[in-house]
């Protein structure tokens, strides 16, 4: 059974995100909470003492997924569990993950750490534009962090706190379409372009709706033509961006990374991209020159690793200090995650994910820039 102190913090998070206690119910490996979306959160002290039964019974049974399973654990679920939650579309929110949502919310106190103190710019604010302007902000942490199910929750807790809040109604509309729920997400983004036709931000997610749906030339024209009404905007160029790689079109991304290169030419992962670019036309001679000078102005390994495995290419070689001592037939050997099998093709991530990966570049993410409420 749980112990006490970890059902009062898991209740504690269910009231943080804005759902009632009374719909939430102990169960043997903590707390349980499905909510009318279709959710199902599951608090896990324990994840060890999980079967793979519990699992399945969770997510509906063989063969069905009567709600979308969101497993919520300070540990971290065996390797088969896990892969059963990934594999029928459920979220993982584990270890360090499970901590941050739990300082996020302010329950540090239940972690046995010292409370954090406000932002500076939050006191400034009255206490209810303080409350949204937290929420939104936790909700875009995990949009960016890949937990799609979590910025869901949040942003649907800002909508419902302030309906008029259209940032939140496209955040929900971006969350729905991480989940892989185009349809969804399409109806959130018309009901925020109805009040505003000329959102920038829902028109963005309709064209990213399009290419959900395999439909990525159109989804290039409804860019192109932002683009064409001002084309300083770089969240725009971004989304190009990742359309262009997706479809292949390494001649037009080339052009779009050069773009965005002309305002940040020290940015090391556009520089990057920018030598990927220069190798898939035909210049490959300054695309290893370029990548380089990418490692130059800072771009990591870890990140290099990143980007290679998002974009199906081998992954680097690592850093020479890393190496195990060289012998005359020896190699340097990567990590065993980031190293593709001998003569393999590397595989791609998933659509959703290279795109992330693309448009997060600090030069391109909007996420890291403050925005205006209105």
């Amino acid at each position: 059974m749980a112990s006490a102190t970890f059902v009062t913090l898991s209740g504690a998070i269910v009231e943080a995100m804005g759902q009632r206690m009374d719909a939430a119910k102990p169960t043997p490996e903590g707390l349980a909470l499905r909510t009318s979306d279709g959710f199902l959160y599951s608090f896990i002290e324990d994840p060890n003492t999980v079967s793979l039964e519990t699992v399945q019974r969770l997510l509906g049974g063989e063969g069905t997924t009567s709600a979308r399973l969101v497993v919520l654990t300070p540990g971290h679920l065996p390797l088969a569990i896990a892969q059963e939650v990934v594999g029928r579309s459920g979220t993982l929110v584990e270890g360090a993950r499970f901590a941050e949502l739990a300082r996020q919310l302010g329950l540090e106190t239940y972690l046995g750490q010292e409370p954090r103190p406000p932002p500076r710019e939050a006191r400034r604010l009255l206490p209810s534009a303080q409350q949204l302007d937290g929420i939104v902000h936790r909700a875009r942490a995990w949009l960016d962090w890949g937990v799609p199910a979590l910025a869901l929750r949040f942003y649907r807790q800002a909508a419902e706190l302030k309906p008029g809040f259209l940032p939140a109604k496209v955040g929900v509309g971006r969350a729905l379409l991480g989940l892989g729920l185009a349809d969804d997400a399409e109806r959130a983004f018309d009901e925020v372009l109805a009040l505003r036709p000329d959102d920038v931000e829902a028109r963005l997610g309709k064209g990213a709706v399009l290419g959900a749906r395999g439909r990525p030339k159109e989804e290039v024209a409804v860019y192109r033509k932002l683009l064409a009404e001002d084309e300083g905007r770089n969240e725009v160029r971004a989304h190009l961006l990742a359309a262009l790689i997706d479809l292949g079109d390494w001649s037009g991304a080339r052009t779009e990374i050069e773009a965005l290169l002309a305002k940040t030419p020290e940015e090391p992962q556009l520089r990057f991209l920018h030598a990927i670019a220069l190798s898939r036309t035909g210049e490959k001679g300054k695309g290893d020159e370029e990548r380089l000078e990418s490692r130059r102005l800072g771009l990591s390994f870890d990140q290099e690793t990143s980007l290679c495995r998002h974009l199906g290419l081998p992954a680097p070689e690592p850093p020479a200090a890393e190496s195990a001592p060289s012998t005359p037939a020896a190699t340097p050997v990567a990590p065993r995650t980031a190293r593709p099998r001998a003569r393999a093709r590397p595989a791609k991530a998933p659509a959703a994910d290279r795109r992330r990966a693309v448009r997060s570049t600090p030069a391109n993410s909007r996420s890291s820039r403050p925005r205006k409420r209105k």
